[in-house]
């Protein structure tokens, strides 16, 4: 068997499971969700097994009791294939009024259940799982902690990552299985990925056939778009405009909620802090995919193609970025936003934590002067925000691709390799 690569996800679950009945892991298809549950769990069952799915499915309809009998945490992989189960589990976590029964894992949000379906809330929490950070997959050497970042601690960490390294792992991605293969098989994971959303997974939503050359269309729109608050107008304009045919609003809205149901696409909220002076925020999501290399594999570009264009390789690399902070601010009870107002002053990622504390980010692929003009950016925002109505922030980050080693500067803004942080 292979080694299970521990996840940031594994305490996140574990935590959840000593205070609720059930516990749903959602996430993209290929993340590791089926691994991570059935280490956690005691007794499983996988839904989508091709000689039993059937009997499972009639199953759930006649008496779905029996799908919920093993020793718990009994695991039901892929359960939205009978989503008669949701019920039963919320029915059977009241009956035995216990914690720590189900782990419920599935890669799509299922199309709308019928009246008699129950919220489950109070009895099944939900899990957001994601693609690999670089500390899990072992890229990153977890020197500079974000956890001790809001605790105000000092920081030290050192950094070999260059700008080839850097293109690889963005293009590569956090996919499980390319963490252990050599290059060319591990970067092959990400095109096979962006196959089968196009050609299956995104028609499994609703069941409901979608053009798949128009969804290569809208993820190549949307690769082009991505680390930036184009307005869903422009993604479809930029759409037409490698279209012969019209693509409407409709359309392009449908398109993306089945994005959004399989976890292709996660957009960045806007954050709305307490300014000291009236300042009109931007409020337009920011264009992410879950991983950076979808967007790359949308675009049909490897790692020499984004050494040849940094200007592209910038956005892919505040992707990777993005997906990296939210791994880590889950586990910190936290979410991750982007701040822009009407000055076009930016902050590219605010780790906002339930507790009120947040930390202000600025991503740069590496270099003096990118790093200056993001400190500069964090410093500006900070003396905007109104202390007297909300907290002050617990740190100023510049995150970076390529920097030899983390450290404080002087005006107090933290300079961190993404190669050293973790959660």
């Amino acid at each position: 068997m292979n080694k299970y690569m521990a996840r940031t996800a594994d305490k996140i679950i574990a935590e959840r499971l000593e205070s609720i009945g059930a516990i749903l892991i959602e996430g993209p298809k290929w993340c590791g969700k089926t691994t991570t549950g059935k280490h956690m769990s005691k007794s499983v069952i996988e839904m989508d097994k091709p000689d039993l799915t059937k009997q499972y499915c009639e199953m759930a309809e006649i008496n779905p009791s029996n799908l919920l009998k093993g020793e718990t945490p009994h695991m039901i992989d892929e359960w939205q294939i009978a989503p008669n189960i949701w019920n039963a589990v919320r029915y059977e976590v009241d009956q035995r009024e216990a914690f720590g029964q189900f782990i419920l894992t599935g890669s799509i949000v299922p199309r709308k259940l019928d009246a008699s379906t129950h919220t489950g809330t109070g009895r099944i929490g939900r899990i957001r799982m994601r693609t690999m950070s670089l500390f899990e997959s072992g890229d990153s050497s977890g020197e500079v902690s974000l956890f001790n970042l809001f605790q105000g601690e000092n920081i030290n960490g050192t950094d070999t990552h260059d700008l080839d390294s850097i293109a690889f792992l963005i293009c590569r991605g956090g996919w499980p299985r390319s963490i252990t293969v050599p290059h060319k098989p591990a970067l092959r994971q990400a095109f096979d990925y962006f196959d089968a959303i196009v050609n299956d997974d995104i028609n499994r939503v609703d069941e409901v056939k979608k053009d798949s050359e128009r969804t290569k269309r809208l993820l190549k729109s949307y690769a082009r778009n991505v680390s930036s608050q184009a307005s869903l107008d422009a993604v479809r304009e930029d759409i037409i405009a490698n279209d012969i045919e019209s693509f409407s609003k409709s359309t392009l809205y449908s398109y993306i909620d089945s994005l959004k149901k399989i976890f292709v696409i996660e957009d960045s909220p806007a954050w709305n802090p307490n300014l000291r002076s009236k300042t009109a925020i931007r409020t337009t999501e920011t264009r992410y995919f879950t991983d950076s290399s979808i967007a790359t594999a949308a675009l049909g570009l490897g790692p020499n193609d984004l050494i040849n264009d940094l200007h592209t390789m910038g956005f892919m690399f505040e992707n990777l970025c993005i997906r990296d902070l939210r791994v880590y601010a889950d586990s910190l009870d936290g979410q991750v936003y982007h701040y822009r107002d009407k000055s076009g002053l930016e902050c590219d990622a605010v780790i906002h934590l339930r507790n009120g504390e947040y930390g202000l980010v600025e991503i740069k692929l590496g270099g003096d002067k990118l790093i200056q003009e993001g400190a500069e950016a964090l410093i500006k925002l900070s003396d905007k925000i109104d202390t007297d109505r909300m907290k002050k922030p617990s740190f100023l980050m510049v995150l970076c691709g390529v920097a030899p080693f983390a450290y404080q500067r002087k005006d107090g803004v933290f300079v961190v390799p993404v190669g050293c942080l973790r959660d």
